[in-house]
């Protein structure tokens, strides 16, 4: 029994050792093996070997504590940083994310920005397009309207009448203004002797205007012949003895009693209404040299040496400047134009260098403004120096109407030749301004008369009574500012003057009649007649009723 026990004990001991060999087996050949993958010739570099061999000690030994501990701190250290890099991949990655949505956001504002002012560049137009639009209705409006009164027959007619009646009346207001101390310190007793005067010439000369504005245009052709045969003979008339008289040096009137007249004046109407109908009547056959120049050329030569032989060379001037302005206009031949125009400048030249008077005031005019030492401001340029400084107080608006402290006998001539001065004092810039206005209304109506009508005599005539209105208008404003020297020529319209103001009516109611004879302006006036009785008749039946 036992010994069975103990062989089956054995039998069994024998079987486990059995079927543990084969497990040796295998662990000696993976011992053989690895040996063998050790021993065969590598072509990785050292390093590789060695590693290699590493590895396999490793496998070999198992690993000490402290061998494992500086493996696993190595470990850690790696793990460290990697996450380290990791870490600074993810800031840098979150900084180029940042980077870019501020860019983004940069450019998402910009575009927010360009979007914002090209909408408020949007609604800035649209804002400013109903302004310009509006303000192109209201421009093409004036044109319109301003096509439509200046294609009106009547416009140069009402034109010419408004601006003379407005430059009539503010005239009386100033002669009254400048002249209220002259007039009571002269002896008369009163401020308003001058200002009834002159208002007397004034209804006087509107009544000529009137008259002369109905005269037919055939009419005047008849008359262009007397008119300058009565003009010469009234102008020769200054030399005679008991008819002619003198004033300051100059024998340019004559006096009937006590009806004293400046004859020079009318003879401007005169001259250029025979130089129109002269003109007209040979315009195309001045051909020859006594064609173009006879008769013209003595009857200008006859006026103008009447009035400078009187001492006039003002006057004298003005009528030379009517004749040129007539023959340029009237197409007078270029060569005995300026030939003409060289023998009129050289006598106004011998008659200014033959006076020491006319030389002193040239000389005054150069000098006395600009240096007041140059000249004695009480002697030749006084009374030019008093123009400036009474223009030079007036400012802007003018001391105030009647308020002038220059006419108080500082200003010779502050109701005449210098009253222009007086404006500026007491109207001021503003005033002055008004009045050289008015003057460029007129001329522009004038102007309109020369260009629409269709008579060579309308245009020549219309021109000279341009270059006595508008020219003497001009040197007077320059004579008072300085430009000129003293020459001793009226404003027309404005200055006290009787024969000045009724001659200078006279030649606006010639104008006006040219001015009814525009192409249209017939049918213009019968409309306008037939409105004004059909309007008494209505006024007459409510009477009635």
């Amino acid at each position: 029994m036992g010994r069975q026990t103990t062989a089956k004990s054995q039998s069994r001991r024998l079987r486990s050792t059995m079927s543990a060999e084969p497990a040796v087996g295998r662990a000696g050949d993976t011992k053989a093996a690895a040996k063998k993958a050790a021993a065969k010739p590598s072509a990785k570099s050292p390093t590789t070997k060695k590693a290699a061999s590493a590895r396999s000690s490793t496998a070999k030994r198992p690993a000490t504590p402290h061998k494992a501990g500086a493996e696993s701190a190595a470990s850690t250290q790696a793990g460290a940083k990697t996450t380290a890099a990791k870490k600074t991949g993810a800031k840098k990655t979150g900084a180029k994310k940042t980077v870019a949505k501020k860019t983004r956001a940069t450019s998402s504002a910009r575009s927010g920005r360009q979007s914002a002012s090209v909408h408020s560049a949007q609604t800035t137009h649209a804002q400013n397009q109903p302004r310009t639009g509006a303000a192109r209705a209201v421009l093409a409006t004036v044109r319109r309207e301003f096509a439509r009164v200046s294609a009106y027959p009547l416009t140069t007619y009402y034109l010419i009448l408004v601006s003379v009646l407005a430059l009539t009346s503010l005239g009386l207001v100033m002669v009254l203004s400048a002249s209220s101390i002259t007039s009571y310190d002269g002896g008369a007793g009163s401020s308003f002797a001058y200002f009834n005067k002159q208002a007397g010439f004034v209804a006087m000369g509107i009544a000529l205007m009137v008259a002369a504005t109905f005269v037919p245009l055939n009419w005047w052709l008849k008359l262009a012949w007397p008119a300058l045969l009565l003009g010469v003979f009234m102008q020769a008339a200054v030399f005679l003895p008991g008819v002619g008289k003198s004033t300051k040096g100059n024998a340019n009137w004559i006096q009937f009693g006590g009806f004293q007249l400046q004859p020079s004046e009318f003879l401007k109407v005169a001259l250029a209404v025979w130089l129109g109908a002269i003109l007209a009547r040979k315009y195309g056959k001045m051909t020859t040299f006594s064609h173009a120049m006879i008769p013209v050329v003595p009857g200008i030569i006859l006026a103008v040496g009447l009035v400078v032989g009187g001492n006039d060379l003002g006057t004298g001037l003005v009528l030379m400047a009517m004749a040129l302005v007539c023959l340029f206009i009237g197409f007078f031949p270029w060569k005995y134009f300026l030939l003409l125009f060289g023998s009129l400048g050289a006598v106004a030249a011998f008659f200014v260098f033959s006076s020491q008077n006319r030389l002193q005031r040239i000389t005054a005019a150069l000098t006395g403004h600009a240096d007041q030492t140059a000249s004695d401001v009480t002697g030749q340029a006084w009374q030019s120096n008093h123009g400036l400084f009474s223009l030079a107080s007036g400012g802007w608006l003018g001391v105030g109407l009647g308020a002038s402290r220059e006419k108080w006998s500082w200003l010779p001539e502050a109701h005449n030749d210098f009253i222009f001065a007086i404006i500026g004092e007491e109207l001021g810039l503003l005033g002055s301004l008004a009045v050289i206005l008015m003057f460029v209304a007129l001329a522009c109506g004038m102007v309109r008369v020369i260009l629409r009508s269709k008579s060579r005599f309308v245009q020549v005539a219309t021109a000279g009574l341009f270059a006595w209105l508008i020219g003497q208008a001009a040197i007077n404003i320059c004579v008072v500012t300085g430009l000129l020297p003293v020459i001793g020529l009226p404003l027309p319209f404005v200055s006290y003057g009787g024969s000045s103001i009724v001659a200078s009516l006279l030649a606006v109611g010639v104008i006006l009649s040219f001015a009814r004879t525009e192409e249209g302006a017939p049918a213009a006036i019968k409309l306008h007649k037939d409105r004004v009785r059909s309007s008494f008749a209505v006024l007459a039946r409510k009477r009635k009723k």
